[in-house]
């Protein structure tokens, strides 16, 4: 069977004939074999708080259940608790790396095809009353045309509450690691829904300092959420 081209490198995808196909019941992949080889899926033991996979981790920045990182969020008495737990579906190697920057920086909208099923079995584990794109300023909005949070909850067929918006600032990758933490609010909450003991998934695209996410949460419990999770395509 003649199949249909990869997102990522253009070549044919080989299509496996079975019952499945024939009845509709399995999903078209968008992604090639030899692509699909080159994500490295997060598994094994994890940072109960950010997802950071143990076995790439030296055992001095691993603190019990904690990486050190999580572990200086949380002895911060202004951040501890703020953001419930992290999960991410790859490690950021340099193959997902330039494929979130073609999808991201370079307007390319159809590659969230490539991340829906992966998301939409992943949010399946978790129980929320809204899911939440982390929000764009409006000069990034501009740069980029849209928002690549909402862009992979709605191709991967879920419905985006927008609970925030985000005031312009410089990137936060620009930004060391004490900035990131010391820096005022970045986002003001925008919605009359009542947020009290409700549980928000938050989605962005990277996972690198939690700084972001954070900030997001925060917000968001100081509103009255009781649970705040996140979940990113990479970390």
């Amino acid at each position: 069977m003649k199949g249909s081209l990869c997102l990522i490198c253009h070549g044919e995808i080989e299509s496996a004939f079975s019952w499945r196909t024939l009845f509709g019941d399995e999903k078209a992949s968008n992604v090639c074999g030899e692509c699909n080889k080159n994500f490295a899926p997060i598994t094994g033991e994890v940072c109960e708080v950010c997802g950071r996979p143990f076995a790439n981790l030296e055992a001095e920045y691993r603190v019990g259940n904690l990486c050190y990182d999580c572990k200086r969020w949380e002895e911060d008495e202004h951040w501890s608790g703020s953001l419930d737990q992290n999960r991410s579906l790859y490690r950021y190697t340099d193959f997902t790396k330039e494929v979130v920057a073609k999808f991201k920086f370079r307007g390319d909208y159809i590659l969230a095809k490539i991340f829906a099923e992966d998301l939409r079995q992943a949010l399946q584990a978790f129980q929320y009353d809204y899911i939440v794109p982390i929000p764009l300023s409006a000069e990034r909005l501009y740069e980029r045309g849209f928002n690549q949070a909402e862009a992979l909850i709605t191709t991967a067929g879920f419905k985006p509450t927008r609970l925030l918006s985000r005031v312009h600032t410089e990137k936060q990758s620009k930004k060391s690691r004490s900035e990131r933490i010391h820096i005022e609010q970045v986002f003001k909450l925008e919605t009359d829904l009542n947020l009290n003991s409700k549980t928000i998934v938050l989605i962005d695209d990277i996972y690198t300092t939690g700084s972001t996410l954070r900030h997001a949460a925060k917000i968001l419990k100081d509103n009255g959420a009781a649970k705040v999770y996140s979940f990113t395509l990479a970390r």
